[in-house]
């Protein structure tokens, strides 16, 4: 089976001489098999292509893909967005018997089937002719367990509830307090429970415009909970969390499965393993296609697509194997000093913080780890010259790129443009062509408007832009949030080859522990109380560094037997209670 995606937003005959029609052997031959259609946008004759890939190549604009799929993936096609558009393939089916995770990269579908098991959206099976039906969906899928949820879906017998992926969208729909938006979709007068479990108390009274991404990302959490449903989906519901408030969440949401259907999107894997029961692989070409895997058990389903083969099918998708390593990165450090900082302290009206003197050395990346509202940002601020301490100084003269935690697009104009306009002559140059631009997959959005990007393709961007600038020091702020877990570890990649390759030297703040643990040399540690003190030290070696976070933490990590991967230990386990009596928090031997 072969299918042609044309991408509508790219595709711009107006502003290319249509390549795609001039090169294609079928046209040359008589054939109309690519044509510009009614809308202005190329539209490509599947029965006639004849899968040579000439326009693929030829677009300028890189909005076409031709795609070879296998024949019998045509009868579990479930939705088709118009002609040459995305498709999906197969859906998740919630469970009463624990939480389902839905893992795979962005681009795949994974809304759109969360849509359509919601009931927002009626899936067309393919049939781009006919008005669609639940009742031909409930049709092809009769006599299943999906049939069954489907039905309950059209017949509006099953209430549901949704977590939205992007929280910091929450106050441009929303304006007013955080306590009267919690008392508006409270349906069983569960408010108080629910703000005391998640830990929301202090912000009851504040205005959500004020909150911090993690403070919406609990507020929304709590505002579906609050809803009276039987299904519960949560998309990315540990995005802008530390590792503390991740693991208190993640309990949180297996309690509510308890006696409900709960499905989650999740790209921190260590959080996914932790919170799901089973889940389904997702896989695909982003904004072509998305193929859902039947479930398996978490164990299997991550050790899969971290080998990205799948057996059973015979489908590689992914071309390499993400790897871990049981030892701990080299604790020495010999290049010279960069930057020093001594006793930094800053004080606000509700908050203070306290750096401990440390140093920088040239071509070292420290991760910075600790919960959220501790000082992490405004360290990086001070550094970055954007704050100035209220006491202690930061001794070195050094041109610094920072990328901030929240990022707006307020250039006009398309990432070329940003591009050329930030970096100039740098971005023909080879190295960041290989090191910088096909790592973290921009080609595609090298002629889109920034203001079109999605959060993932913002944050990718925003980081190719602070590596393109010309600095001593690259601050990092948060660069994991809302990258898919492929993304994640092609930035952590790509961040510490930069460093290695220039010389130069990283601050990266990031609360997603495979990340920190991949693109770190060294560890600074934040701690206090959230909102109101926060205490900064280190940089210390990783071994060092990881078990003084983990210790305040009091969460230990073992290493997976197949893979070597951290895998959160159950508080309380017999692993658990051994590590902390060894003082192993994170290095621990590989175990099944």
């Amino acid at each position: 089976m072969r299918i042609a995606v044309v991408n509508k937003d790219r595709c711009q005959p107006k502003t290319c001489s249509l390549e795609c029609i001039k090169y294609c052997p079928p046209v040359r031959n008589g054939e109309e098999t690519i044509v510009i259609g009614e809308d202005g946008k190329a539209v490509i004759s599947e029965e006639l292509c004849v899968g040579c890939g000439i326009c693929v190549h030829k677009c300028p604009l890189h909005a076409i893909q031709i795609i070879g799929l296998p024949e019998e993936l045509g009868e579990d096609l479930i939705h088709q967005y118009g002609k040459n558009g995305f498709r999906l393939f197969r859906l998740p089916v919630p469970r009463e018997d624990g939480v389902v995770g839905i893992l795979g990269g962005n681009g795949l579908g994974k809304t759109t089937a969360l849509r359509i098991l919601g009931g927002e959206l009626v899936p067309n099976l393919g049939d781009l002719d006919s008005e669609p039906s639940w009742d031909a969906v409930i049709d092809r899928y009769s006599k299943t367990e999906l049939g069954s949820y489907l039905k309950k879906v059209a017949d509006g017998d099953i209430r549901i509830s949704i977590k939205p992926q992007y929280v910091d969208s929450i106050p441009r729909v929303y304006r007013g307090r955080v306590r009267d938006l919690l008392s508006k979709v409270d349906e069983n007068g569960r408010m108080d429970e629910v703000v005391s479990d998640l830990g929301i108390e202090r912000v009851l009274g504040a205005d959500i415009s004020n909150l911090s991404g993690g403070e919406l990302q609990k507020v929304a959490i709590a505002a579906s909970v609050l809803k009276d449903a039987e299904v519960y989906f949560f998309d990315e519901p540990s995005s802008y969390l530390d590792i503390y408030e991740r693991l208190r969440v993640s309990e949180y949401i297996r309690r509510v499965s308890e006696n409900k259907m709960v499905l989650v999107v999740e790209h921190d894997l260590a959080v996914l393993d932790f919170l799901a029961d089973t889940a389904h692989i997702v896989y695909g070409s982003p904004g072509a296609y998305g193929v859902f895997v039947h479930p398996k058990g978490i164990r299997q389903a991550i050790n899969t697509y971290l080998n990205g083969f799948l057996r059973e099918e015979n489908i590689r998708f992914r071309q390499y194997a993400i790897e871990f390593f049981v030892h701990p990165p080299k604790q020495e450090w010999e290049t010279p000093v960069l930057l020093s900082f001594s006793g930094l302290k800053k004080t606000y009206e509700r908050f203070k913080l306290t750096v401990r003197g440390g140093v920088i050395h040239v071509g070292e990346v420290v991760g910075i780890v600790g919960p959220n509202a501790t000082g992490k940002t405004t360290f990086v601020k001070m550094l970055a010259g954007v704050e100035k301490p209220d006491d202690g100084e930061v001794s070195g003269t050094v041109r610094v790129s920072y990328k901030p935690q929240y990022i707006k697009p307020t250039f006009d104009g398309t990432v070329r443009e940003l591009f050329y306009t930030e970096g100039g002559e740098k971005v023909d140059s080879n190295f960041f062509n290989t090191e910088i631009y096909a790592p973290l997959a921009l080609e595609p959005l090298m002629d889109t408007h920034l203001q079109s990007l999605s959060g993932g393709e913002l944050q990718r961007v925003a980081i190719a832009l602070c590596l393109l600038r010309e600095a001593d020091l690259y601050l990092l702020d948060e660069p994991s949030a809302y990258l898919d877990s492929d993304q994640r570890m092609n930035a952590a990649k790509t961040i510490r080859r930069v460093m290695e390759k220039l010389g130069k030297s990283a601050l990266v703040v990031d609360h997603d522990v495979y990340f920190i643990d991949m693109v770190s040399d060294t560890i600074m540690v934040f701690s206090g109380k959230p909102g109101v003190e926060g205490f900064g030290e280190g940089p210390f070696s990783m071994r060092e560094g990881m078990n003084r976070f983990l210790r305040q933490v009091g969460i230990t990590f073992r290493r997976d037997g197949e893979t070597h991967r951290p895998r959160i230990n159950k508080p309380g386990s017999k692993l658990d209670r051994e590590q902390k009596q060894m003082g192993e928090y994170y290095y621990s031997p590989p175990q099944k």
